[in-house]
């Protein structure tokens, strides 16, 4: 019995420091592999945050505030209240003292920016101004609206004179106010500082409007002045039912607050209105559903009943910012499942790479552990050993990790980051500890063999593939007919997401099974031939470890994640480049209301990047004879104007047949609704200048470049009277026609549209382009751990081959033979993976593709001018990725082959060699 003396050490070392030292090099790319994939997983939530934050914000700010800002509006509430109470209602404290319950009750749901929140009494009619210094327009006089805002002073800058003031004791009957204009609406009607504006009364003489000062709005595009639009400035209006169309001014008086009352001596039916801006910044995409649901109670819910309870019994809420958040959710449930696409694939080849390396950790230390259990080490203590080892490496890394994707990716919710963190470093703690235990649970000295020949599924495998099988099954159905199309059924279904997935699972599993027979085959006709490398090289495939599911799998799911998310990307690219071209109907356009300058064309030609120009005479109102829907009528050139079409893919037709000859009726090509109508025979039609011209339809196409409505007629311009016959439109190819030199060659007299500019524009939100680069980065890391996987799954092998190549040597193998070898074994394998990568990811991409609908991520909106944009195999993404993966074990077995020839064979041939 030993008798431990207090205070001495404990002669033993400990376990996780002992390990540690003797394998500094595993511990530290352990370490590493760790870290770089808690950074991806912890940076992917964080990165969809953030681009959903940013494309929420970009949606309201395309909206403006006059959508998003929530109008509560209060009128007289009874016919029957008693004027001085009414006239009370309008006072500034009681408006005020209203406005902050409403505020602090909305509040509380949903972000309000208190700067650009606003509140005060205006009228609801406009009120004619009959004085003649006034601008006219039509000789219809000015009609205002008078409103009395507050905190005028905090959100203008006074340019000339002062702020209005309101004497004591306005009422209805007082006969004159004071008010402020902005800068555009005294500079558009024709007001000065001092001009007085009359306004009709009600049972009392005319309303003075004395103009005290002009006023330029501090932020003209915030709520507190877009809101209400004219406020900012006056718009031209036009005349109900007039059909000259005749048009007048509408602007706004700014009262001050105090004199509000006076607005109930006039016809402009006074209400009280409280705007509540959100505030944008603070507005989470993940907070939707709540936002929403905010919004529909202040429309018409429970915060509407407490608004009128704090307000008045007639308060009313008007705003558009549900159907913001509608459409944006609409985007976003689009784009979301591809992302997720993405997000599946990378992680489940990411967490193949750690089950893998804690598998390579097990087999290189199989003796040691074989060891340990014969010298009676429990399988619960090796367990447990073998998780704090890695844990201390792990657990530090992947914080390390977190830390990094924190920094990187500023916004977002930290506590999915932690989740995806923490799963990374239970994965990498547990995979060890894992393979540890499936392999040494019963205590063995020699281990039965493994190859891929020789060992035979087990009925438990079967049962987990046959599973895998089904969920495959189903959501390949499910994605086929619930479909992406209508922004339901595939977002937020983890089945549905995972489905490429699962395919590639599926595939990897049926390959392993069928892996065999050809080796099996192949094993006798070769034993026959001469020499002795393709022999040895298919053998030695053969005796290859039966575990190959886990690589196999890394490479099919990142294959066809690669694939999938290649085809995705080029759909969207090319989806928007055919929507720009229908758009523009050419590389470039040069267009102008009015017949174009004659020397135009000539000084757009000569510009950088042009290769040709196509002028085309366009008459939008082409009139029918016998009535009928007008139709634009466009003549062109019919030999340039081919040769466009075959250029853009749009409407390609033979000239020949619109070649105008003598004075017969002018060839006509025509869109299938005005074939339909008009049939085959000749017809009238009247242009805009009032020529006729007679033509007859003689091909139909669906599109044409010069006209992207429904219907057009296209002719021979040679065959038009000269006024329709001069051209209104220069349609422009080149390679990458410079926009600078064209708008300078068309200067005022058109406007210039480029092809590029149009696709430019189809990407208007960051959740597009945020979604783009996450899943170009979710694609990219997956080849990454896609090529690790395989460097693990040589690394693994390296000792054998090493010894092997020793011993051939020292029997006459040369080292352009042991080069040979160690490739012609790699091949199978490699090839296996190349093929079967390949068609999974063609499989995967046709089985899928009914059910993803690509418009919404190319063009921004449910509808495109080149129609659905589908999913369709991309060659490229099916082919490099695969062809990588043979040039990468070709490439790692050569330079394996070359460094064991370098460093020579003693260390190899050692005596005691187990290998």
């Amino acid at each position: 019995m030993t008798v431990r003396t207090p205070g001495r050490a404990r002669p033993v070392a400990p376990w996780v420091r002992t390990r540690l030292r003797s394998a500094p090099g595993a511990a530290a790319a352990l370490a590493l592999l760790v870290a770089v994939t808690a950074f991806l997983a912890a940076a992917l939530p964080l990165a969809v945050d953030r681009y959903g934050d940013a494309g929420l914000r970009r949606s309201l700010e395309a909206a403006g505030p006059g959508r998003t800002a929530v109008q509560l509006y209060a009128s007289q509430d009874s016919a029957f209240m008693p004027y001085e109470e009414w006239e009370a209602r309008l006072r500034p404290d009681a408006v005020r003292g209203a406005y902050a319950e409403v505020f602090a009750l909305a509040g509380r749901f949903l972000p309000l920016d208190p700067g650009q929140s606003s509140h005060g009494v205006r009228t609801t009619r406009r009120l004619a101004a009959p004085d003649p210094y006034l601008s006219r327009p039509d000789g219809i006089a000015p009609e205002f609206h008078l409103v009395a805002p507050s905190g005028l002073a905090g959100h203008a800058r006074v340019r000339e004179g002062r702020l209005p003031a309101a004497p004591d004791g306005v009422d209805a009957a007082t006969p004159a106010v004071e008010a402020a204009v902005t800068t555009e609406t005294a500079r558009k009607l024709n007001i000065e500082v001092g001009s007085v504006v009359h306004v009709p009364g009600v049972e009392r003489a005319p309303l003075a409007v004395r103009v005290t000062g002009t006023v330029e709005p501090l932020a003209p595009r915030g709520a507190y002045w877009s809101a209400t639009p004219v406020l900012r400035g006056p718009s031209l209006l036009t005349v109900p039912g007039d059909p000259q169309r005749s048009v007048f001014w509408s602007g706004a008086l700014l009262l001050p607050p105090e004199a509000a009352p006076v607005l109930l001596g006039t016809g402009g039916l006074p209400e009280r209105y409280w705007t509540l801006a959100p505030e944008v910044s603070a507005l989470r995409a993940h907070d939707l559903p709540r936002l929403t649901s905010a919004v529909a109670s202040l429309e018409a819910g429970p915060l509407l009943r407490r608004a009128r309870a704090a307000a008045s019994p007639a308060v009313d809420a008007e705003t558009s910012l549900g159907e913001v958040f509608a459409g944006y959710t609409e985007l976003r449930s689009v784009i979301g499942p591809l992302v997720a696409v993405a997000a599946f694939g990378t992680g489940t080849v990411a967490a193949v790479v750690l089950l893998m390396a804690g598998g390579l950790a097990a087999d290189r230390r199989r003796a040691e552990l074989t060891l340990l259990r014969a010298r009676g080490a429990s399988l619960r203590g090796l367990t447990g050993r073998l998780l704090a080892e890695t844990a201390v490496v792990a657990v530090p890394a992947a914080a390390l990790g977190l830390a990094a994707a924190l920094l990187v990716v500023d916004g977002g919710r930290s506590s999915y980051a932690v989740a995806a963190a923490g799963a990374v470093a239970l994965l990498a703690c547990a995979a060890l500890p894992l393979r540890a235990v499936a392999a040494h649970r019963a205590v063995r000295v020699h281990a039965a063999r493994d190859d891929l020949v020789s060992v035979r599924p087990s009925r438990r495998r079967t049962v987990a593939e046959l599973t895998l099988l089904a969920l495959a099954a189903g959501a390949v159905v499910a994605l086929r007919t619930r479909g992406a199309p209508d922004g339901e059924g595939a977002s937020g279904d983890g089945l549905v997401s995972s489905a490429p997935v699962l395919v590639g699972m599926v595939a990897a599993l049926v390959l392993v099974r069928l892996y065999p027979w050809p080796l099996r085959g192949l094993a006798r006709p070769a034993g026959r031939l001469r020499g002795v490398v393709g022999p040895l090289a298919l053998a030695r495939a053969g005796r290859a470890s039966g575990s190959a599911v886990l690589p196999l799998l890394a490479l099919l799911t990142a294959l066809t994640t690669a694939a999938f998310g290649g085809s995705v990307l080029t759909g969207v690219a090319d989806a928007r480049d055919r929507a720009a071209v229908l758009a523009v109907g050419a590389d470039a356009r040069v267009e102008g209301m009015r017949p174009l300058p004659s020397g135009l064309a000539d000084r757009v030609r000569r510009a950088p990047g042009v290769r040709d120009v196509t002028a085309v005479s366009v008459s939008y109102d082409g009139r029918p004879a016998g009535g009928g829907p007008t139709v634009p009528v466009a003549g062109v050139d019919p030999a340039g104007y081919a040769a466009l079409s075959r250029h853009t893919g749009i409407g390609a037709f033979d000239p020949d047949g619109l070649k105008a000859s003598g004075s017969g009726p002018l060839p006509a090509l025509a869109s299938p609704e005005v074939a339909d109508r008009h049939g085959t025979g000749r017809f009238r039609v009247r242009l805009d200048d009032g020529a006729d011209i007679t033509v007859r339809i003689v091909a139909v196409r669906e599109r044409t470049p010069a006209l992207a409505g429904l219907d057009f007629l296209v002719v021979d311009r040679s065959g038009l009277p000269d006024g329709p016959g001069r051209p209104t439109a220069l349609l422009v190819t080149g390679d990458r026609p410079d926009a600078g030199a064209l708008r300078e060659a068309a200067g005022g007299a058109a406007q210039v549209r480029l092809r590029a500019e149009q696709f430019a524009k189809y990407v208007d939100s960051p959740l597009q382009s945020g979604a783009e680069r996450v899943y170009t980065a979710a694609v990219a890391a997956g080849a990454g751990y896609a090529v690790l996987a395989l460097l693990l799954t040589l690394l693994r092998a390296a000792p054998e081959r090493a010894a092997l190549l020793a011993r051939l040597r020292t029997m006459g193998l040369t080292r352009a033979q042991g080069r040979r070898l160690l490739v012609l074994e790699s091949l199978p394998q490699a090839l296996l993976a190349a093929a079967g990568g390949t068609v999974t990811a063609w499989a995967a991409v046709r089985l899928l593709s009914p059910g993803i609908d690509l418009t919404t991520v190319a063009v921004s909106a449910s509808s495109s001018p080149a129609g659905r944009a589908v999913l369709r195999t991309d060659p490229v993404s099916l082919l490099v990725p695969a062809l990588a993966v043979v040039a990468v074990t070709v490439g790692i077995a050569a330079a394996q082959a070359w460094w064991t020839g370098r460093v020579g064979s003693v260390r190899e041939l050692r005596a005691g060699d187990a290998r």
